[in-house]
């Protein structure tokens, strides 16, 4: 049997989680702090339960534009360790980046390539190899088209780590009122009743690529997870019957808005679900753990937890 754990499993502010595995040890990398003039604090822990701070991860960019620095994910290549992230402001907009290391700790240094210059807003980068070697960026991309305006789910081929096909699509849209971010918001010189998906993270399970994402909006109790499943990282996604987040949703009074998780494989070999949830105060969000279990048609609904639990 596993450790025990209670969430959350870090006690301070670690927003949009992203764990690596490597060389047996988890590697933890999350928004929300500056740590020693870098930014996205990284963390690491042997068993997924015990953490422990290992500084700031990514050496910010010299520009005062860029000021947000979002959604850190990492793959690594050859020896060497590729974050992507996003940056930018409210003003200016996001775009995703790259930054490179010898070691999953860092320091990272950005390369200099901005990763989606033709969006008008992008966020949430997730990199991920196929079960034929083949390399993709999810991510998140403001879309103004369907039924449902807002952020939408896209991929597009990474040429090498840092350079993609230009080939970017749009993949997964809101489809229900759960995903509602804002009514009547004010965006691109029009209003919307705006709709958000984002927060993608893929696996390969069954033959088959389940895609796990956030939707609605991230500081309110709606905010949730779900999922959708294809034959190809391409598409086409379908997803499950249903108006409600089918991974993950809050519980009333003990977990609040839980989302923009990873998925990693535990200690005793099963999935784990890494997320963020608010505290009661509503002040942080911090890092949770639980078991991500599978049902014949996917991903089964995770019950959040916050009494002391045993990770198998």
């Amino acid at each position: 049997m596993g450790p025990t754990y209670t969430n959350p499993v870090w006690p301070g502010y670690f927003a949009d989680p992203f764990v690596l595995r490597h060389d047996g040890a988890y590697y933890a990398y999350g928004t929300g702090s500056v740590i020693g003039g870098r930014v996205f604090e990284v963390l690491t822990s042997p068993d997924l339960v015990s953490w422990r701070p290992l500084g700031g991860a990514l050496e910010p960019v010299p520009d005062p534009a860029l000021t947000d620095y979002w959604a850190p994910e990492v793959a690594e290549h050859d020896g060497t360790f590729f974050l992507y992230y996003s940056a930018g402001t409210d003003d200016v907009g996001h775009t995703l980046r790259v930054a490179a290391a010898a070691h999953p700790a860092g320091p990272f240094t950005d390369l200099g390539t901005v990763l989606t210059p033709g969006e008008r807003f992008a966020i949430d980068p997730h990199p991920f190899i196929d079960a034929e070697g083949g390399r993709w960026l999810f991510f998140a991309r403001d879309d103004l088209e369907g039924e449902r305006p807002g952020t939408v789910l896209a991929v597009d081929r990474l040429v090498d780590m840092t350079r993609l096909a230009g080939e970017a699509r749009t993949i997964l849209r809101a489809t229900g009122d759960w995903q509602r971010y804002l009514r009547d918001r004010p965006m691109y010189g029009a209003v919307y009743d705006w709709h958000t998906l984002e927060g993608p993270t893929v696996l390969h399970r069954r033959g088959r690529y389940w895609l796990l994402y956030s939707g609605g909006a991230w500081h309110a109790d709606g905010y949730g997870v779900s999922w959708a499943v294809a034959d190809s990282p391409a598409g086409p996604w379908t997803e499950p019957p249903g108006a409600i987040p089918t991974v993950l949703r809050t519980v009333p009074g003990q977990v609040l808005g839980p989302g923009h998780n990873s998925v990693i494989q535990g200690p005793g070999g099963g999935d784990v679900i890494v997320y963020h949830a608010w505290d009661a105060g509503r002040t942080a969000r911090r890092m949770c753990i639980d078991p991500l279990t599978w049902g014949p048609d996917g991903p089964l609904p995770v019950a959040p937890t916050v009494t002391p639990q045993r990770l198998g």
